[in-house]
């Protein structure tokens, strides 16, 4: 046993305790080597830095001001529709304008495959059971004019 000058027996155990610790979680961080995200944590983190602030941790939105996510048939429906909303601000026929105070703003600078596993996200949570997006479909929407 290493003894560390005055240290009383209790503060000894909280060190052998924290360290325990460290190790223990320093076994669990990601390496390089860690497998990829899949399409859902990947649409987890985007919607946890972009759109909760507005429509919440829960997707019920802000009464008046930014729509519930959740039985959205925006969110629902065509990956097209929402793709062309989130990524370049058009407005689709499922969200009749005025019904809302807050302005959605675009995400242009996403990628595909981002925007599909956001949308994936979207699909699965909040009460949702749509199919998932796919990269194909959102860039295919994005390719119209």
């Amino acid at each position: 046993m290493i003894r560390v000058g005055c240290a009383t027996p209790r503060l000894r155990v909280a060190g052998a305790v924290a360290m325990l610790s460290v190790l223990t979680l320093a076994g669990c961080s990601p390496s390089a080597g860690s497998l990829p995200k899949t399409a859902r944590e990947r649409g987890a983190e985007l919607y946890e830095g972009n759109c909760i602030g507005c429509h919440q941790e829960n997707g019920a939105g802000i009464p008046g001001l930014y729509p519930s996510l959740g039985g959205s048939p925006v969110v629902t429906g065509d990956v097209g529709a929402l793709a062309r909303w989130v990524v370049r601000g058009e407005r689709p026929a499922a969200m009749p304008a005025g019904r809302y105070g807050g302005v959605m703003p675009q995400f242009a600078w996403l990628k595909e495959t981002d925007a599909a596993a956001l949308f994936t996200y979207l699909r699965s949570n909040f009460g949702n059971h749509a199919a998932p997006a796919e990269a194909a479909a959102v860039a295919a929407a994005l390719a119209q004019p």
